[in-house]
């Protein structure tokens, strides 16, 4: 398949597939597409769908197929942000966000991912689950506000804010670090934990969590008494 993405701030994934060639995606995230592709919704087992519920996403997914020859198909993206595309490789896992996954080829397979550190899953700003994918072909996943990308070393660190770590390579960990300083702590507005990345390999930061934009929103919105 090939393809392109358009627009901002809600781009748009607009896929061209050859006759018979097909693209998985979440339920519900079709946008429009040639009269020719043909959709089909499946489970992929018990532990499949409760892998997905569990990561933040539906538990069926859609397969579209170009039947009769050469077809089109485009997702969008559901909040201000941007899609990342990153071409799946043997022996290169990508650990990413709950609710991330948009689109990708059927060969891209996809599974939960278990914080290993009970601090890092219950504090880190991602949960204690989050969605790991492999295999070959494209991956299209969903990113919130503006994306940033950083290759980190062996032992190299970085702190993230929480809610602000999109992506990274499997090769990276997760960990916690407490905010030093009662005063810090109480007062700096940054709560009491940040996510701690370490290296080796590429992390993806996102500008705006939907819990940032969401929550400023609602400063505006009026109480009812």
């Amino acid at each position: 398949m090939n393809y392109e993405i358009q627009g901002k701030p809600y781009p748009v994934a607009i896929m061209n597939l050859e006759a018979g060639e097909s693209v998985v995606c979440q339920r519900g995230a079709m946008t429009w597409m040639s009269s020719n592709m043909e959709m089909q919704t499946k489970g992929g087992g018990i532990g499949k769908m409760l892998g997905r519920a569990l990561s933040g996403d539906s538990m069926f997914q859609n397969t579209y197929t170009a039947k009769g020859g050469p077809g089109m198909i485009a997702f969008a993206s559901t909040v201000p942000g941007e899609i990342m595309e990153i071409e799946m490789a043997p022996g290169r896992d990508i650990v990413a966000q709950k609710s991330a996954f948009l689109a990708s080829s059927p060969s891209v397979s996809f599974e939960m991912f278990f914080q290993k550190k009970l601090g890092a899953g219950f504090f880190g700003g991602e949960g204690f689950i989050m969605q790991r994918f492999s295999g070959t072909g494209t991956l299209l996943l969903e990113i919130d506000g503006s994306l940033i990308s950083y290759e980190l070393q062996a032992g190299q660190s970085m702190l993230v804010d929480t809610g602000n770590l999109a992506a990274m390579d499997a090769t990276c960990s997760i960990d916690i670090q407490t905010v030093k300083g009662i005063g810090n702590m109480l007062l700096g507005g940054e709560g009491l934990f940040n996510t701690k990345v370490t290296g080796p390999g590429r992390v993806w930061m996102q500008t705006m969590p939907l819990s940032n934009l969401a929550g400023a929103i609602a400063r505006f919105i009026p109480s009812k008494d």
